[in-house]
């Protein structure tokens, strides 16, 4: 039901993550029977659990440590480890500046240019360390990188940017990429993002995504929402896009996993966000607080280096576990920020879902808190997250 805003202007009720809490059914379920695995392109994970494409989260290192642990680390073609050979000298810098002079020192290192050589050598690296080669560009990156991508055996290309939609419109200069087209071509699965929209998620999987990352803004180290005011609250973000996922799936037989990407902090986050309908969520800060992580105990968004319009910020995250705890435990926080895969399995168990399908079909209740989606900042500060 639209609510009017004034005489001109009605807006749709959105609900964010902290506004709902998910019911308990009729049975319960032994956690240990709970079946979280899930699958993207080609790929079966056992923990539905992607961590995002940011250079304070993701390194070769860490891409392997997550696969070997079973999720999924996404790296960055376009940050500093395919402008750099040496990244630890970058990453001590950023590390080391002071707050006014954090943007322009990352204009200034981003401003770098990415080498098509060290994308190949990053990717056969995680290769040969045993990891999955997921890898993550901007639609203009694709352009530029796509086949180097493919022929350097990447598994999985991760299409990103703020929005992403097949309606885009640009200067007669530019030629913008035919998601389409680049799909078809690739011969890898190419997942598409981001979006808010059931239209939109509709139109990325008719393009041929291979799944689709949901969220604008959400995240504690990007300012999308404060700087462009663009965003939908995640729970409704996510149950739209899943309800496009069921209605091309039903149209085509074919399947494609919606994951919730951003403003994702604790285990049950991570539910709610299954709960919603998504098959997987991508996170970024909680992993950055990894003793493995590149950042040195900061965190930092992929739009946070534009030469135009800086679009994320430092955050200093702490370290508080390796990355075994707080994926896999055993926790030893009990915030909720250890052992996401016991946190999700335990949920399950409690909703009597044996595996993700039922997860998503489990009741969901409004519960208004004083946290909304809006403060995710804020609510990385109480977890002692923020600076």
């Amino acid at each position: 039901m639209d609510i009017q805003i004034g005489r001109g202007k009605t807006a749709r009720r959105a609900y964010g993550i902290d506004e709902i809490a998910l019911v308990p059914g009729n049975r319960t379920l032994d956690p240990s029977l709970a079946d979280t695995r899930w699958k993207i392109g080609n790929i079966e994970r056992e923990i539905p659990i992607i961590a995002s494409a940011m250079d304070g989260v993701v390194d070769v290192k860490m891409a392997i440590l997550l696969s070997q642990l079973g999720a999924l680390g996404v790296l960055n073609l376009e940050g500093i480890n395919t402008r750099y050979a040496d990244i630890d000298p970058i990453l001590d810098k950023i590390a080391s500046v002071g707050p006014t002079e954090f943007v322009p020192l990352m204009q200034q290192l981003y401003a770098e240019p990415v080498k098509p050589e060290l994308i190949t050598q990053r990717i056969r690296e995680i290769k040969q360390g045993g990891g999955i080669a997921a890898v993550s560009a901007t639609p203009a990156g694709a352009v530029k990188y796509g086949k180097v991508v493919a022929e350097a055996g990447a598994d999985l290309f991760f299409v990103q940017a703020t929005v992403v939609s097949t309606a885009h419109l640009s200067p007669e200069t530019i030629t913008p990429l035919d998601l389409e087209k680049f799909c078809q071509e690739m011969p890898v699965p190419v997942i598409l993002g981001n979006c808010v929209t059931y239209d939109v998620t509709l139109n990325l999987m008719k393009a041929g995504a291979a799944g689709i990352l949901v969220g604008i803004g959400p995240g504690a180290a990007c300012t999308s929402r404060g700087v462009l005011g663009v965003g939908v609250p995640q729970a409704t973000a996510i149950a739209d896009c899943a309800a496009a996922r069921d209605d091309f799936y039903n149209e085509t037989g074919k399947y494609v996993p919606v994951i919730a990407d951003g403003g994702l902090v604790t285990g049950g986050d991570i539910c709610k966000c299954i709960a919603c309908g998504a098959d997987g969520v991508m996170i970024g800060s909680p992993f950055a607080r990894a003793q493995e992580a590149p950042g040195r105990g900061y965190h930092w968004g992929m739009a946070t280096p534009s030469p135009v319009l800086p679009r994320g910020t430092r955050i200093r995250v702490g370290t508080t576990g390796t990355l075994e705890q707080i994926l896999r435990g055993p926790a030893q926080l009990d915030d909720g920020t250890h052992n996401f895969l016991g946190a999700l399995q335990t949920s399950m168990g409690t909703l009597g879902a044996k595996d993700i399908r039922e997860m998503q079909q489990v009741e969901v209740a409004i519960a208004p808190s004083l946290l909304t989606e809006g403060k995710v900042y804020q609510k990385a500060q109480q977890l002692g997250m923020g600076k």
